[in-house]
């Protein structure tokens, strides 16, 4: 189990779902990228904190395996965790389930590069790394 994961949770919206009522694929996608924010805020460096240091920290691999079906007005929880923090590259896991009745939707990960604002690789700072420790 990982040292430190964070939970994020989202209530599914209309808009959300698809004709068959259910959340579209794609929006698993902003679900995730609201926790990944969330997991930066509770570790105390935001995305902001980032970019006034001149770093960005572009996806550069996105994966989710699917495993049940979110619907209209259910609540999402996602779990977050770093995976990996290495060289210029940092992984973020993810694990979501419907609220009450504990069912897995889906689990994945993205993995995001460490750039500089001309998009070069780039160490992470070290204050980002002491805070995410």
């Amino acid at each position: 189990m990982p040292a430190r994961t964070f939970t994020h949770t989202v209530r599914v919206i209309y808009a959300h779902t698809d004709q068959m009522s259910v959340v579209y694929y794609g929006r698993y996608f902003e679900f995730i990228e609201a926790a990944r924010n969330e997991l930066l805020r509770e570790c105390g460096f935001t995305y902001k904190e980032l970019e006034s240091l001149g770093i960005m920290l572009p996806v550069v691999s996105a994966h989710l395996d699917y495993f049940a079906p979110a619907r209209y007005d259910d609540e999402i929880e996602i779990h977050t965790h770093i995976e990996k923090l290495e060289h210029v590259r940092v992984t973020i896991a993810y694990t979501a389930f419907e609220k009450s009745s504990r069912q897995k939707l889906f689990s994945g990960y993205t993995i995001h590069a460490f750039v500089n604002k001309n998009g070069k690789p780039s160490r992470p700072p070290q204050a980002f790394l002491e805070k995410v420790a």
